[in-house]
């Protein structure tokens, strides 16, 4: 996973909503979100980019910090 810079608010019933994303100096929309869920590692959720590329994307609380995972076989381009 690679760390990212991530801009998110809160809805009004407190769910994360990723809004973009800036990985190695690049900026990404999030056009929309799948999945939900957390484990031992922290909060996951499925984001769709631009070109309907699919990525993961993870909370830390421990460190407070996002990281990023291209989900099958896609390359992360940036």
């Amino acid at each position: 996973m690679e760390p990212i810079e991530i801009t998110v608010r809160f809805n009004i019933e407190g769910q994360i909503e990723p809004l973009k994303f800036t990985w190695k100096g690049h900026n990404y929309l999030v056009t929309s979100t799948g999945r939900r869920w957390e484990d031992e590692q922290g909060k996951h959720i499925l984001i769709m980019a631009p070109g309907d590329k699919v990525y993961e994307i993870l909370f830390v609380p421990v460190d407070a910090r996002w990281y990023l995972r291209p989900v099958g076989s896609q390359p992360l381009q940036a």
